[in-house]
């Protein structure tokens, strides 16, 4: 087996759902999870936006209001994790709580109606759990991250797995409306005067700006469909700083509602939308990162992360992600790993160089291979590359994405790109490419020859001996060099410029 991946059982455990309130300042939001996890699956998310942290830097209090609405919310969220069985509820409440005088009284009656304790982060504590967050999210994440909420601010410097001191401001889209008066001119002035010598970002320079928060959220959604992308998933979803930049200008400087594909956010976002524009136009102007990453997972996640046993935390979310789906979905679990084995000996002897990267992707491509063995033979490319390339996937960026969603409809299609829409192509590299249509083709030839049954693969290794592919089928295995199968591995053979031959002896 691979060094890189294992292949223990990966089936979810009969542990039952873990749920997460968070009490926000300007949403309440539950997210059900299949079960604690290094990929946690989302089995319900609903939020209600009730707008805690309005007037609260102004007046003091949690507004009546918004109370009594988030209360129901919760008590509807209490009856729905109820039904659905879950084991373990945690309740977090963040900047209009912790703000507001009359939050301990709130709090008091969330928990008395979650029946469990409610934690009331400190907005360092929040800092740290988007940090981490982000960091159970992000393969290799180096920069600042950034959770704008309704209430604050926080910043956390991130560097592999080491996360910095956190700090919050008052910069939430409802607090900037709240001290404002509603007045962008003033917002301007407020954002510029808290973050004009902020440490976090004199560190940011040339690294990556992890955005995090429904505005934020909202805002790259908006991006994304002005500019026609074709993968409609948010998390991992990148601008470049200068291209964030103008756009933001553009939302500061025009009416919201005269914004192409306004449509695709909110009512109830819209307004926040010019105050995270100017929060981070400002991060962009002092901190000048080279990217801005956004990123799905956040304080729940964080959270999640957190509470995993050490010995879980090192462990690829991709790799995570995929072996689940291998484990429900293919036809035998031990034939994707096996395909690992064997495209890595394959890879080791072809004469293709490969990026550590580019092997974890190759990994992962192998688990979902079969996921798709079920739908009618017509569609299975088509499925495939749906299924993968909107998966709820993290800890992969959107290249490769679609490398492992190409790398699948190869598998099935064989190189045939007439039904292929050339949008999906353009998120990945020449290079991947070729490796996507590499790899499709090797597992044309596994699939072929293993009948998806494992067994077959570790005793017919395929390699590059003196120059030429060699399919090695020894005693009783000669006989399953089929046409077909040759004629597999003649396509894969001329993809990488080698002859090739069967050796039966």
């Amino acid at each position: 087996m691979s060094e890189t991946v294992s292949g223990a059982d990966m089936r979810p455990a009969a542990d039952g759902p873990i749920a997460v309130i968070d009490i926000g300042s300007n949403s309440v939001r539950l997210v059900v999870y299949e079960r604690l996890s290094r990929s946690p699956t989302p089995l319900f998310n609903e939020k209600a936006s009730c707008g805690l942290g309005r007037e609260v830097l102004t007046t003091g209090r949690l507004n009546a209001d918004a109370v009594e609405k988030a209360l129901s919310t919760l008590r509807r969220f209490r009856v729905l994790c109820d039904r659905m069985g879950v084991a373990k509820l945690y309740v977090l409440a963040t900047a209009a709580a912790r703000d507001a005088s009359n939050g301990p009284e709130f709090i008091a009656t969330c928990a008395e109606i979650c029946r469990t304790e409610v934690e009331l982060l400190s907005g360092k504590r929040e800092a740290q759990l988007s940090a981490l967050g982000v960091l159970s999210g992000v393969h290799h994440a180096n920069g600042v991250v950034g959770d704008l909420g309704g209430g604050s601010l926080e910043l956390a410097d991130v560097h592999g797995q080491r996360i910095g001191s956190g700090i919050t401001f008052p910069l939430g889209g409802l607090a900037l409306q709240d001290t404002s008066g509603r007045s962008i001119k003033k917002a301007v002035k407020i954002v510029r005067d808290a973050l004009a010598k902020e440490r976090h970002l004199e560190h940011l320079k040339g690294r990556t700006f992890y955005a995090v928060g429904g505005t934020w959220r909202a805002l790259a959604r908006l991006h994304m469909f002005q500019r026609g992308y074709p993968l409609h998933v948010m998390h991992g979803y990148v601008i470049p700083a200068r291209e964030a930049l103008e756009f933001c200008r553009l939302v500061l400087r025009v009416p919201i509602d005269t914004l192409s594909r306004i449509d695709t956010v909110s009512e109830s976002r819209r307004p926040l939308l010019a105050y995270g524009a100017l929060v981070l136009e400002h991060v962009i102007r002092v901190g000048k990162p080279e990217n801005i990453f956004i990123s799905a997972q956040g304080v729940r996640e964080g959270l999640l992360y957190e509470l995993l046993p050490p010995e879980d935390k090192p462990s690829d979310p991709l790799i995570s992600a995929t072996a689940e789906l291998n484990n429900v979905r293919s036809r035998s679990p031990a034939h994707g790993w096996e395909l690992i084995d064997w495209t890595d000996r394959f890879m080791a002897h072809s004469g293709i160089d490969e990026t550590v990267e580019e092997k974890r992707l190759r990994h992962a491509a192998c688990l979902l291979a079969d996921i798709s063995w079920r739908a009618h033979p017509d569609y299975r490319e088509e499925q495939s590359l749906n299924l993968i390339a909107h998966a709820a996937f993290i800890g992969v960026d959107h290249p490769g994405r679609a490398f492992l969603a190409l790398a699948i409809y190869y598998r099935h299609a064989g190189l045939v790109d007439e039904d292929l829409s050339p949008r999906i192509r353009e998120l990945v590299s020449a290079r991947l490419l070729d490796r996507a249509r590499i790899l499709g083709a090797a597992m044309r030839v596994a699939y072929i020859l293993s009948a998806a049954m494992p067994g077959t693969l570790p005793i017919a290794p395929l390699a590059v001996e003196r120059g030429k592919l060699v399919l090695k089928l020894k005693g009783d295995l000669a006989l399953l060099g089929s046409d077909r199968v040759l004629t597999r591995l003649r396509t894969l053979a001329r993809l990488i410029g080698r002859d090739f031959a069967v050796a039966t002896d």
